[in-house]
């Protein structure tokens, strides 16, 4: 997985994600996002025991991505489980997932 430092302060003010347990889930939830967000930096933070993964003012996750990543079909609301947190404002449905910037 790659990882950045990132300190706390303006620039990370309007990027949002979620917070994801560490382990291999973490990892595909990563490239996920990373397929489902082309074009945009996704910043993935490891924190030891958690995995922040950020995009600029809009991040999403559909279950197609999640899927495709894991092998096999997952209910994307069991995300919950793996999700301690989150930056920003969460908009779920079933096939995705969008975390969104609300000042």
């Amino acid at each position: 997985m790659m990882s950045s430092e990132i300190s706390g302060g303006d620039e990370l003010d309007n990027f949002v994600g979620p917070v994801i347990r560490a382990g291999d889930f973490a990892d595909v939830v990563a490239r996920s996002i990373q397929d489902d967000n082309p074009g945009k930096e996704v910043r993935i933070v490891d924190r030891g025991d958690y995995v922040r993964v950020h995009t600029a003012q809009i991040c999403r996750l559909t279950r197609k991505a999640l899927e495709r990543h894991l092998g096999h079909p997952y209910e994307l609301r069991m995300l919950e489980t793996e999700m301690p947190s989150f930056c920003g404002r969460l908009r779920t449905r079933d096939d995705e997932f969008v975390w969104f910037y609300d000042n």
